[in-house]
């Protein structure tokens, strides 16, 4: 029987060329370089912070729930991101005056200058993980991984 050989860190030769592997690993290259950038210079705040302020600073005042849909953030936690996005005057919360129970969140103008401080974050973290690739390369790499997040545009 042959003596199985172990090489930490290596992928399986039948893994290596298949693309959801691929989109996989740079996935987990990306939710890394993402989570160390936001714990560096994100003040405490992460990536889901940033995408409620980015979608309210491009769609305007929505309801808790709609934010949620919209940015793909389960319920419950985006009332927690909004909580603590309240807490630091970066969000303000109303009662819808159509339905008393439903709140509509709006970005401050604190918020829309954190979120412009967070966009150069986000840079240097695509910057790093694009770092490999040429300009035209990365043009081209986005336009194939959009086709693919949404095959029917």
């Amino acid at each position: 029987m042959p003596t199985p050989h172990h090489d930490a860190g290596r992928t399986p030769t039948r893994l290596e060329g298949r693309a959801s592997w691929l989109v996989s690993r740079a996935h987990a290259r990306a939710s890394g370089l993402l989570g160390a950038g936001f714990e560096a210079h994100g003040d405490g705040l992460r990536g889901y912070h940033y995408r409620l302020l980015a979608a309210l600073e491009e769609w305007g005042p929505a309801s808790q729930a709609e934010l949620g849909r919209r940015t793909g953030i389960d319920r419950s936690d985006v009332t927690a991101a909004l909580t603590r996005l309240e807490s630091r005057d970066l969000v303000e919360r109303s009662a819808d005056p159509a339905h008393k129970r439903r709140n509509i969140v709006t970005i401050t103008a604190a918020g829309a200058e954190r979120l412009i401080e967070l966009d150069k974050v986000i840079d240097g973290i695509q910057e790093e993980f694009l770092a490999p690739l040429t300009a035209a390369q990365r043009r081209q790499f986005i336009t194939l991984l959009s086709r693919l997040v949404d095959p029917q545009h």
